[in-house]
């Protein structure tokens, strides 16, 4: 059975090549859901609709969650409402 910790631990991994920082730590998860205890929907956003690499994060994530033991099937919406905005990130990211 696949756990929420598990999906973060895996976006954990996740960098944005610009930033340098994970995308949990960035704040571009917007939420995660687990479906029969093995499908996965992560709903996530990026800096910037005009974000140079949204490709190159969203496959990286993909393959991240992918390689989870017992994962199902792996959906990611990619949403703009709410825009990201620097206070969506954490503390430890933001004070660095």
């Amino acid at each position: 059975m696949v756990t929420i910790k598990d999906i973060i631990q895996a976006l954990g991994e996740c960098k944005d090549p610009e930033l340098d920082a994970n995308i949990v730590d960035i704040g571009l998860i917007y939420g995660v859901s687990i479906k029969d205890g093995k499908d996965v929907r992560v709903t996530l956003t990026m800096t910037s609709p005009m974000c140079p690499v949204t490709s190159i994060i969203l496959a990286d994530a993909q393959l991240r969650l992918e390689s989870i033991p017992d994962i199902g099937k792996v959906e990611m919406e990619l949403v703009w409402d709410p825009l990201w905005n620097p206070e969506m990130m954490s503390d430890e990211l933001k004070y660095r």
